[in-house]
């Protein structure tokens, strides 16, 4: 994989640089540990990423690579104006309460609100037995049809909010190179009431070979705020890479469910006639209000059979 190779390529460099003060008398005990903890992040890169060469090895490995009991969700609205960050607010309800019921832990790492609360974008973190299996199969566009309240004449009205559900990774599976992270802390403007905005406890991370940009502002804590930000880091570069590969290995997973990718249409609730069907399987449900309170045993369901290959 190519970013495995750029990791790997980074610690060899950082180990020949370490190398050059092995003849310094003051330097050396240092330089020593350093590559040291070089080559042993190194070798678990290695063993991590033993088998990837083979497409027919990929759906296993995939698996064997994340924490199936952690999920990390992300709702964003997209197209509709103010009620897409509305719809936002629906998913965000539809799978608090799906997880509730699942007698799962959610977590907030991160909000951006609208006006009249609207969500803009929100990440959480769930903990629970199954947690990725179950939801991995939401990440994409999800379309809502409905007459808004401030709709007079009755037209209905078309909206989009996208979902991502990323698996919780390990280091040892992605491995990101502290020089390469630009870190910044600021004040929180989200909830937790007055002690959060006194001092910068709130964390920004850019990775700059990729450009991408995390927050994490929930947590009291700066160092709790950092740790989240960067599993959210690595779940992205994640997914990244689990894309290129899914490209590479073609038609194999063209009997599966989708790619998961974030610009896939994926599902349409439609409230007019109280349906949301999932285009990946061509199924509808004819229980909106239920779904949307969190009732997605049964679509979560019949997306896992599909994927596997069940009737």
């Amino acid at each position: 994989m190519d970013y495995l190779k750029e990791q790997l390529d980074a610690i060899d460099q950082k180990i020949a640089e370490a190398r050059k003060l092995l003849d310094d008398p003051e330097m050396k005990n240092l330089a020593r540990i350093e590559i040291d903890e070089l080559e042993r992040q190194k070798e678990e890169l290695q063993t991590s990423s033993a088998g990837n060469q083979s497409s027919d090895e990929y759906s296993e490995e995939q698996e064997e690579s994340v924490n199936p009991n952690v999920a990390i969700l992300e709702i964003r609205s997209a197209a509709g104006g103010n009620e897409a960050g509305l719809f936002a607010g629906d998913l965000l309800r539809m799978y608090t309460r799906f997880a509730q019921n699942k007698d799962w832990k959610t977590q907030e790492l991160d909000r951006s609100e609208g006006k009249l609360g609207q969500i803009k974008e929100i990440i959480l973190k769930i903990k629970g037995v199954g947690v990725y299996n179950s939801l991995r199969f939401e990440s994409g566009v999800h379309r809502v049809q409905r007459v808004p309240d401030t709709e007079s004449s009755g037209r209905i009205h078309t909206s989009t909010a996208t979902v991502a559900v990323l698996p919780e990774v390990s280091n040892a599976e992605v491995f990101i190179n502290p020089a390469d992270i630009e870190f910044e802390a600021f004040r929180s403007g989200g909830a937790g009431g007055q002690n959060v905005n006194k001092v910068s406890t709130a964390v920004r991370l850019r990775h700059i070979p990729t450009g991408l940009v995390v927050t994490a502002q929930t947590e009291r804590s700066q160092l709790q705020n950092r740790e989240n930000a960067m599993s959210l880091l690595r779940a992205r570069l994640w997914e990244i890479e689990q894309e290129k590969l899914s490209k590479s290995v073609g038609g194999q997973r063209a009997a599966q469910v989708g790619t998961g990718e974030r610009n896939e249409k994926i599902r349409t609730y439609n409230f007019p006639q109280n349906r949301v069907t999932d285009h990946r399987i061509g199924k509808s449900w004819h229980n909106l209000e239920q779904i949307l309170e969190g009732d997605l045993e049964d679509i979560t369901n019949a997306l896992q059979k599909a994927s596997s290959g069940q009737a």
